[in-house]
């Protein structure tokens, strides 16, 4: 934990993170520029840790804050917006107390020796949503899915989805199939060497089919890639040493430690019955989030993915919550080609020497060939050693070439959410929810996905704050 100091700020985006985010109900949205294009009808839901203190005590690293979902609902040339926090059973008993209860990801659970084991870690829901027909889900890896009614963000409480008993965990990072309605999904279950429980849904979200498969030791694993027939797992050299954290004398993140010598491990799963095609092994390297993977001709698995050397990534995210960064942890845009059969790799290429975070691609291409991938990033001259993310691009995997947007100084958008066009399957929009730290203000911009270096077609100002959000997704009208 830290004790937050108001006056300690250095960099412009450290004043969207320095006060609990204000909720707010169904407003309509003022156009500040441009219009809400023809077809652009649906929602847009975000979810961030949006409180990252209690009575002056900090949360120790940005993983550990209250998840708040943002809903901007488009319809009939207006849009409506609503900001809620996930009313998880952590955050209500640490609001009635009005202090930090629990443990989570960066901190040990404040207090008396023996809250280590009470109250060791609590349901942030901070990561992620899943828009299904019926429901919202709040998603963070650690724990179940808390629902969410779709229109009034009201929490309905944690979901199992069928079949999530006590002891599993569903990840932040389904990977779903547009054109079967499929959901993919993982959880980690630790232990002195892990399970890695998979998940298959029908488009309800009801899990439909689960197996497991044994990992060495406890490992970090974030997120993972569908790629045609096949479900990759890229498990990095980071292992969890168990012991600090039973004692309850370190947090996860501190006992989490760096082994490149064990190398880059590699799972190949089919993606019908969930059973091993492949293990393989292939040189270190850290990811939080993969792009997309298709087959190609030959039969090879391509994967994306936003690499990084170490595990450095993880001290540059808790220095967030301390309004001061200091650590160089900068991800490339690489591609692995795969054989599946074997779980060999045939190569590992660099693709763009930009930071790339938060990659992904149009919702229709997961799984198969996406001519564009869409990114997070810093404007060319920014000192990474000190700044959030301050630009989005697209990079041509035809052409090779990457455009970024031109956001400005001092602002700083979130993850970019492609919208198909429906009147045009050729045409989209991508949006994303900017931070200005001119005017202590929010915003949300929607670029013609086609011309993403030109001015948005529209802006639409946000009655408060949103503080830097992590991941979000686009449910058609």
């Amino acid at each position: 934990m830290q004790i937050i100091d108001k006056k300690s700020t250095k960099k412009a985006w450290v004043r969207a993170i320095s006060q609990p985010a204000t909720e707010f109900s169904a407003t309509q949205l003022p156009i500040l520029a441009g219009k809400i294009p023809d077809g652009l009808r649906g929602t847009l839901y975000r979810n961030g840790p949006a409180r990252l203190e209690r009575n002056g005590v900090g949360v120790g690293h940005w993983f550990d804050g209250d998840g708040a979902i943002l809903a901007v609902n488009f319809t009939n040339e207006e849009a409506v917006g609503v900001y809620r926090y996930v009313q998880t059973t952590g955050y209500q008993e640490e609001t009635a107390a009005g202090k930090l209860l629990y443990g989570n990801y960066g901190m040990t659970a404040p207090g008396i020796i023996w809250n280590q084991w009470i109250k060791p870690v609590k349901n942030a829901a901070n990561t992620s949503v899943l828009a299904l027909p019926d429901k919202l889900l709040a998603l963070w890896e650690g724990g179940k899915p808390y629902a969410l009614d779709l229109q009034t963000l009201e929490t309905c409480g944690e979901d199992d989805l069928g079949s999530l008993t006590k002891e599993l965990s569903y990840s932040a990072h389904y990977k779903q199939d547009k054109n079967t309605g499929e959901i993919f999904n993982f959880g980690v279950t630790p232990g002195l060497n892990a399970t890695l429980n998979i998940y298959k849904s029908d488009l309800t979200g009801k899990i439909i089919q689960t197996a497991i498969h044994q990992l060495e030791g406890v490992p970090l694993i974030h997120d993972f890639v569908l790629a045609g027939q096949y479900l990759v797992f890229f498990i990095s050299p980071v292992r969890l040493n168990l012991w600090p954290v039973l004692v309850g004398i370190k947090s996860y993140s501190d006992s989490l430690e760096w082994h490149p010598e064990l190398g880059t491990k590699i799972i190949v799963l089919d993606r019908e019955s969930l059973s091993l095609v492949s293990r393989g092994e292939t040189e270190s390297w850290f990811q939080w989030h993969f792009a997309n993977g298709y087959v190609d001709a030959s039969g090879a698995v391509i994967v994306d993915i936003a690499r990084y050397e170490d595990f450095q990534t993880n001290e540059y995210l808790r220095e967030v919550v301390t309004g001061e960064i200091q650590t160089n942890s900068q991800g490339t845009f690489s591609q692995v080609q795969l054989n599946p059969q074997t779980g060999k790799v045939i190569k590992i290429e660099q693709l763009s020497n930009q930071h790339c975070e938060f990659p992904s691609v149009p919702p229709q291409n997961v799984g198969q060939f996406s001519r564009y991938t869409y990114m997070s990033g810093f404007q060319p001259g920014t000192d990474a050693s000190k700044e959030l993310l301050n630009s989005i691009a697209r990079f041509d995997h035809k052409t090779g070439t990457l455009t970024q947007a031109k956001i400005g100084e001092n602002r700083y958008p979130s993850e970019p959410i492609y919208v198909q066009n429906p009147h045009n399957s050729e045409e989209g929009w991508v949006l994303t929810v900017v931070y200005d730290g001119h005017t202590h203000s929010s915003e949300v911009w929607v670029f013609a996905s086609d011309r993403l270096n030109a001015e948005p077609v529209c802006k639409l100002g946000l009655p408060s704050v949103i503080p830097h959000s992590f991941h979000g997704t686009w449910k058609p009208a």
